[in-house]
């Protein structure tokens, strides 16, 4: 069932696409799980490609309009699948080190998937950052834009983002995550000590280090973990909290990525009816 008109999603703007203020993400269709190897091996056999489909189009039905992936031959089955059934999704591509490294590849996924915008993978880009090699992403952005598409870098380092933003990169967006999953253990044990934690990547300051930045570049964002891998997830209470604090700290330009599970809930419906909810409260 389509969405009725009064009930659309917001949407913010993306060069001359209309983007739904919350985005469809991937890490569950791909089998990318933050709570384990087991939960990830019941992700992979859930998503088959035709459920994959089935979840774009229940997106699609609630006023989710873009998906957000790494390229992945079971997305290009998906966003085919999705095309012979009629309907299509605009396709945001995190282009990881294949990618950003052989021209050809990153042609062949464009020609074939049609994304209306590429960004740099967060995980490489804060490796680059912290191995003094962050030009190489900038330099990327630019072959990007070269090619007449949307150009972005994710990051879960805020400072990558704040560093872009400083020195003027010809961008199109940001993809910022609310955690910072790339420290070292150095790192993390500089900021929690020596007994780190199990899981001790997902710090509870680490959001509203992020939103700083966040509130105060000039391009869109959109803001990626919001329910920390999961973990803000098991109770609606907390999932709601997390929503709120999301479209609270972020702009009004700025959206958020949300991977779905759909084996128990509607995750799509439950996920649009709250960005409805909290969405106007972005400053």
């Amino acid at each position: 069932m389509a969405a009725a008109p009064d009930d659309a999603l917001p949407t913010v703007r993306l060069g001359p696409y209309a983007v739904s203020r919350l985005i469809v993400g991937a890490n569950p269709v791909l089998g990318f799980s933050y709570v384990g190897g087991l939960m990830s091996h019941f992700m992979q056999d859930y998503f088959t490609v035709e459920r994959t489909v089935d979840l774009l189009e229940r997106c699609l039905d609630v006023g989710i309009n873009t998906w957000q992936t790494s390229a992945h031959e079971k997305v290009h089955a998906a966003l085919e699948g999705l095309r012979q059934r009629g309907r299509d999704i605009q396709w945001i591509f995190l282009a990881s080190t294949s990618h950003t490294e052989d021209e050809g590849a990153l042609d062949e996924v464009i020609r074939r998937d049609r994304p209306i915008a590429i960004v740099h993978h967060g995980g490489v880009s804060d490796r680059l950052w912290r191995e003094g090699r962050i030009e190489e992403v900038h330099d990327f952005a630019r072959r990007v834009r070269d090619r007449g598409i949307l150009a972005g870098i994710s990051a879960h380092n805020p400072r990558v983002i704040q560093h872009a933003e400083d020195n003027g990169w010809n961008l199109d967006l940001y993809m910022a995550c609310f955690y910072q999953l790339t420290r070292t253990r150095e790192e993390l044990e500089h900021v929690v000590g020596r007994e780190v934690p199990l899981w001790g990547e997902f710090l509870p300051g680490d959001p509203a280090r992020m939103c700083a930045v966040v509130q105060q570049v000039q391009r869109p964002c959109l803001a990626f973990k919001i329910l920390a891998g999961g973990r803000r997830a098991d109770r609606p209470e907390e999932r709601e909290a997390a929503f709120e604090f999301a479209f609270g700290n972020i702009k009004r330009t700025d959206a958020v990525i949300v991977g779905m599970f759909p084996r128990f809930s509607d995750q799509a419906g439950e996920d649009a009816a709250l960005t409805r909810r909290f969405g106007t409260l972005s400053p």
